[in-house]
């Protein structure tokens, strides 16, 4: 489940660095799995939870329970969502992608697990990318189980709210942008076109759990791994600490590039505090990667 619980750092945790040596060895040694979160996509204009002017300041994400509960709660998720979504169908991958891609490319990754629904992964290059907490790109009913594309909700929404043009004090990790209930108005959600049922993103929401099959795959990959590389996550919630906490169980080393302290750093061999698309372009340069590649997956 992802909960609303907040995390404050304590003593015990691990100082940060600036030395990217111990994550150049593990990625030069191959096996590594990347799990990424939030931080990562925060030079691509999508914010974050919990960093610096992090979204949870001033932003509470809707819950499963609330969601599924009250029409008027969905209402204003939708209108927000719809406006969001604008945003997210224009961000780009950065370099910090760029640079995952290129590191997958190069056979030195044993997979990669992405705490994030923006899809920036894929279009950066990433193959086979496990979505921990669903995509933004399909919509899902709650009722007859039918998936959808997010574009063609889109299309759908547009042609039943003309003219609706707010503009949003901002916008949040899961794409749900920011407006008051005077701008939602009387915005009209639209149902599953196949059963008239309620549709909801194919997001894992805070308050619901992740499919367990999906939680064994991750799993999986984790058992596979010689070592676990955290990229841009503070792992408050449990959803990604728990593949932390099993590497670390395992005797696999953990390194984490995260400019804040993180809940997972008591397991962890380093955690450096650099910016990551700066810090993992630079890795991929002492790794004979040429710049050219790793922009190139950005590109593409």
């Amino acid at each position: 489940m992802r909960p609303t619980l907040s995390w404050t750092p304590t003593e015990d945790l691990l100082p940060g660095t600036t030395s990217l040596a111990p994550v150049a060895d593990a990625l030069s040694a191959g096996g590594v799995l990347v799990l990424s979160g939030a931080g990562i996509s925060t030079e691509s204009g999508i914010p974050d939870y919990r960093g610096e002017g992090g979204s949870l300041s001033r932003h509470t994400p809707m819950t499963y329970q609330e969601f599924t509960a009250d029409a008027l709660a969905r209402r204003r998720y939708w209108a927000r969502s719809h406006l969001g979504w604008r945003t997210f169908g224009r961000a780009r991958p950065n370099a910090g992608h760029g640079a995952v891609a290129a590191f997958g490319r190069h056979g030195l990754l044993a997979g990669v697990i992405t705490q994030n629904v923006d899809g920036l992964h894929q279009s950066a290059g990433s193959e086979g990318v496990v979505e921990l907490h669903g995509s933004l790109e399909r919509v899902v009913c709650l009722s007859c189980g039918a998936f959808s594309p997010r574009r063609e909700l889109a299309r759908r929404l547009e042609e039943a709210n003309a003219g609706f043009e707010p503009v949003a004090a901002g916008i949040n990790p899961d794409g749900d942008a920011d407006l008051t209930d005077e701008q939602v108005g009387d915005f009209q959600v639209v149902p599953c076109d196949v059963c008239g049922g309620t549709l909801k993103p194919d997001v894992v929401f805070f308050g619901e759990a992740v499919p367990p099959q999906r939680v064994e795959r991750c799993r999986e990959l984790v058992r596979q791994a010689a070592s676990l590389l955290v990229l841009g996550s503070s792992l408050t919630v449990m959803s990604g600490l728990r593949f932390v906490r099993q590497a670390a169980q395992a005797g696999k080393p953990v390194l984490i590039v995260n400019r804040d302290p993180t809940r997972g750093d008591r397991h962890a061999v380093t955690r450096v505090a650099l910016p990551l698309g700066a810090a993992l372009t630079t890795v991929a340069g002492r790794l004979d990667i040429p710049d050219d590649l790793v922009d190139g997956q950005v590109a593409g």
